[in-house]
């Protein structure tokens, strides 16, 4: 497989599974305490992904070993799982589920922001700029934003999905800006737990108790999506994807999400798609194109190359015979 073709299938796998959590999220907060939601889902997905790690990795590679590798597992566990995830289930409970995507959609643009004063290589590019602010209206366009709905009441649940924006840029330039040495999977393994632990405490605080647990089939059942799904393969998938190729253009997943969540519904839910929401599609589409421009133009190149040195290749042997030949006409 080749390289592009991975981080494409990284991207597509963060999109994809993250697309589902804000559904399942508003479906298990039924049942579920909004921290302890979280909490538990953390548990789930570490359980499964240090078995992984476990069985998956030599010991030598499952110990982190210098600063830069706590610094990376803080960045992950503490920001970009632990408060980023506390915020967004606790916010659902006051907003609905569009509303929240499209607040939380700011990811990518505070990213840039934060990388600007932690990073010395990442910048935003004119075009990337234009890219973003394309996608931004692109999720707008998606998830059928009234701006009267988005600026009216719930003020409380769009603090809080702020607030998750800020954190996951934070975690994210954190992880960059770390550059540990431990794998993606390795670091996310440490990092589950991490966050799981700050979940625990934050439920602990607010006087949450697996005694307000209802256990119904639908509540199990998101819970299992947000533990494993959007939870350990999710994560998995994010922490590769900005180790290859950055927090600004990593974070560009939480454009996609959007789409995977309505196509979801319109899928599994009978739920409509108007045509609003094509044109979102279309928007988000665009927005990646341009933000990709400068990526796109060196890969068509490198293809170009690729084509023209085996076109070479395969015409040296029929030029070499010929000049082999003239040769021998002459002899």
């Amino acid at each position: 497989m080749s390289e592009s073709r991975r981080l494409v299938g990284l991207f597509l796998a963060a999109g994809v599974f993250f697309g589902g959590t804000f559904v399942a999220a508003k479906a298990g907060l039924e049942y579920f305490p909004p921290l302890l939601f979280v909490a538990t889902r953390f548990d789930i997905g570490a359980l499964v992904l240090v078995g992984y790690a476990v069985y998956r990795f030599p010991r030598e590679e499952l110990l982190p070993r210098t600063r830069s590798d706590l610094l990376g597992i803080a960045g992950a566990g503490v920001f970009a799982i632990g408060l980023t995830n506390a915020c967004i289930f606790v916010g659902q409970q006051f907003t609905s589920s569009g509303v929240a995507s499209i607040v939380y959609s700011l990811n990518p643009i505070l990213t840039p922001v934060l990388a600007a004063v932690l990073l010395s290589d990442e910048r935003l590019s004119r075009a990337g700029g234009v890219g973003m602010a394309l996608g931004f209206v692109g999720v707008a366009l998606v998830v059928g934003i009234d701006p009267a709905s988005l600026l009216g009441g719930g003020l409380l649940g769009k603090a809080l999905m702020l607030a998750a924006a800020v954190f996951g840029a934070l975690g994210s330039v954190t992880i960059r800006r770390a550059d540990s040495s431990l794998s993606s999977t390795v670091r996310t393994a440490w990092a589950l737990p991490v966050g799981a632990l700050v979940c625990h405490g934050l439920s602990l605080a607010a006087g949450e108790s697996p005694a307000m647990v209802e256990w119904t089939l639908p509540g199990v059942a998101a819970l299992g999506y947000v533990g494993v799904f959007s939870g350990a393969l999710a994560f998995i998938a994010y922490f590769g994807l900005l180790d290859e190729v950055g927090a600004i253009q990593g974070n560009l997943i939480f454009y996609l999400s959007p789409v995977v969540a309505t196509l979801g519904g319109w899928v599994l839910l009978g739920e409509s798609v108007s045509t609003t929401t094509l044109v979102g599609f279309v928007v988000i589409f665009c927005g990646f194109a341009v933000f990709g421009r400068d990526s796109i133009v060196a890969e068509l190149a490198r293809l170009r190359r690729m084509v023209r040195d085996r076109t070479e290749a395969e015409a040296r042997p029929v030029r070499d015979a010929v000049h082999d030949s003239a040769w021998g006409d002459q002899d």
